[in-house]
């Protein structure tokens, strides 16, 4: 009965000292948000989307970094090209589970990342759906071509540089599960497959989205 008890007793002790293997929300420093701030692709310009990464962000328990939203901007009504490539710092960029998804602006933008549905979880380390599931919410926000770079010309492809949240404009998002219609590059791209049907929350989920972002600590 000693040994019985003994051995639950370092079990439980042992049980304790482990690192939960679920999530590491301190050193995380990427991750798919797990929410929409509520107005679809207005997200308050780039400012108002960093400020949603950080607070998703610290909500669940990362360290306070420069949280930067994965979006370009286009060089309209006035406005300075952004590139998105050119917000998230330098590498290497972690998930909630300290999986690297990359370690460096040229691998996530080429064959090497390891950006699927398995590792692009939300701030709380959890999957997020993608095709398939009900609903799919693979379609992710970003405003960019494949390279991370904005759309050149009039053609608006950031819900007007992420100012609309009604059914006039459109966003080019990508999928983060790697999978769409056809297997094509375009289904495949995690940052840059087509373009939504609309700027408002409805109209991004009758393309398989519910307004998410990627977020990266640019530190």
């Amino acid at each position: 009965m000693r040994r019985t008890a003994a051995l639950a007793l370092a079990t439980a002790v042992l049980l304790f000292a482990m690192p939960d293997a679920r999530a590491q929300p301190a050193e995380m420093t990427f991750f798919v948000t797990s929410a929409n701030p509520g107005q679809g692709a207005n997200l308050g310009g780039l400012a108002g989307a960093d400020a949603h990464c950080r607070s998703l962000a610290l909500a669940a328990g990362a360290r306070d970094r420069s949280w930067r939203a994965y979006l370009s901007v286009s060089a309209t009504g006035g406005a300075q090209a952004v590139n998105a490539r050119d917000r998230i710092g330098r590498g290497p960029w972690r998930n909630a589970k300290g999986e690297v998804i990359a370690q460096d602006v040229a691998s996530l933008h080429g064959d090497s990342n390891r950006l699927t549905k398995q590792t692009a979880l939300t701030e709380k380390g959890e999957v997020v759906n993608g095709r398939g599931d009900d609903p799919n919410n693979h379609d992710i926000l970003t405003g960019s071509q494949p390279d991370g770079t904005a759309f050149a010309g009039d053609q608006d492809r950031t819900c007007g540089n992420w100012t609309l949240g009604g059914a006039e404009g459109s966003a080019m998002v990508g999928h983060h599960d790697r999978m769409g219609l056809q297997d094509n590059a375009p289904a495949r791209s995690w940052n840059s497959s087509h373009a939504s049907r609309g700027c408002n929350l409805p109209q991004l989920r009758t393309t398989g989205g519910a307004g998410l972002l990627y977020c990266f600590a640019a530190d």
